[in-house]
């Protein structure tokens, strides 16, 4: 099959993070199943020409137009793009749009629609009801009539599914698609030492709660004196704050905020690391956690994280609540019993190979594709 995916944004800091990665590994497996796999996006700090290859993965790649100043990601557009798409989209036997509520997914949405090709959607939790002033008028002109109109539209869990249909206002063909990583071929060597390295690797934006990490850090830091604690990802509102606090804690180098990196760069801080954190409310499906589970870190999430219940499941780590005492607990179990990351770290490993592999992921998207 002749497969085209758009997602809005691929950046040398993967600042568009969970959508981007998702896109990327399907596209990957897909290419190694047999199929013409090409991932179309505009591109940003990624050095002149924007490359051809990322990932392992054919790109296409435009440079993006901020067209609304101040809206972030969802102000973002790229003319050049949509008229290469407007071009190519009619020769593609399907177009799978990871599409939030912008400038850019939509109008790619639409355009594959319009030319009669078979459209897959794939939301990440981006698309729900809100207040947001401009979200009514683009509503009413794109993003109802593209949901109604696709062939399929992904969710990830049952709140998505609800947003979902009560955004469309009419009857959307729903699907339920789970996030997949590749399996690692190499077992995880746990570190032997009492030597912790805990890791906080996600945007610096308030619902992230960066802060929270600090402060767990701060409290347990006399206590493990062998303890690190990393903070990787770019700032997104809440860098000033996170760099005073951690000025604030006075821990030197057992603190610290390295900055964002690329998703290569991520791979290396998780296999370095002994425990990954995301103190995040209201994350959907968290793709850094994935990630660091499949890395054979144990993971601590917050019980309205949408892999909090995988998580508790499988004891792949711990599931606290949004108050700062559980999650100091749940760290400092970890911490303090190497044996214990050593089981929950295995069991992580385990769940990604058994429920989240890429294998049924792309089964069941060639499915979709084809019915």
């Amino acid at each position: 099959m002749r497969i085209l995916q758009v997602v809005a944004l691929v950046s040398g800091t993967n600042a568009y993070g969970g959508p981007t990665t998702v896109a990327l590994n399907q596209c990957r497996a897909l290419a190694d199943a047999g199929h013409d796999v090409i991932l179309a996006a505009t591109g940003s700090d990624l050095g002149a020409p924007l490359p051809t290859e990322r990932n392992g993965v054919r790109t296409q790649l435009f440079r993006p137009v901020q067209a609304l100043p101040g809206a972030g990601f969802a102000g973002l557009t790229s003319p050049a793009m949509l008229s290469w798409l407007r071009r190519v989209a009619p020769t593609a036997d399907v177009v799978h749009v990871h599409t939030a509520r912008d400038l850019l997914t939509l109008p790619a949405a639409w355009l594959a629609e319009r030319a009669g090709t078979r459209t897959v959607l794939q939301t990440h939790g981006m698309i729900d009801p809100s207040e947001n002033p401009l979200a009514g008028p683009l509503d009413a002109l794109l993003t109802r009539r593209v949901l109604r109109d696709a062939h399929r539209v992904c969710y990830l869990t049952p709140q998505e599914e609800q947003d979902l249909t009560e955004v469309a206002r009419g009857p959307v063909n729903l699907m339920e698609l789970h996030n997949g990583m590749p399996v690692s071929s190499r077992p995880r060597v746990p570190r032997e030492d009492d030597e912790c390295r805990v890791l906080f690797l996600a945007r610096l934006q308030d619902r992230k709660r960066p802060l929270a990490f600090v402060a767990a850090a701060r409290s347990l830091a006399e206590r493990f004196p062998r303890a690190t604690f990393t903070l990787v990802g770019p700032d997104e509102g809440q860098g000033d704050a996170v760099r005073a606090a951690i000025a604030a804690a006075g821990l030197g180098e057992r603190l610290t905020w390295a900055g964002p990196v690329d998703s290569a760069g991520a791979a290396r801080w998780m296999a370095e690391s002994d425990v990954y954190v995301l103190p995040s409310v209201h994350e959907p499906y968290p793709m850094s956690v994935l990630e660091a589970m499949s890395a054979g870190l144990p993971v601590v999430v917050t019980d309205t994280c949408g892999l909090a219940p995988t998580v508790a499941r499988t004891g792949s780590g711990a599931v606290v609540d949004d108050t700062q005492p559980p999650l100091e607990d749940a760290l400092a179990q970890l911490i303090a019993d190497p044996e214990r990351r050593r089981r929950a770290g295995r069991a992580a490993a385990d769940t990604i190979a058994r429920e989240y592999g890429m294998r049924a992921v792309v089964e069941k998207l060639l499915g979709a594709y084809r019915d």
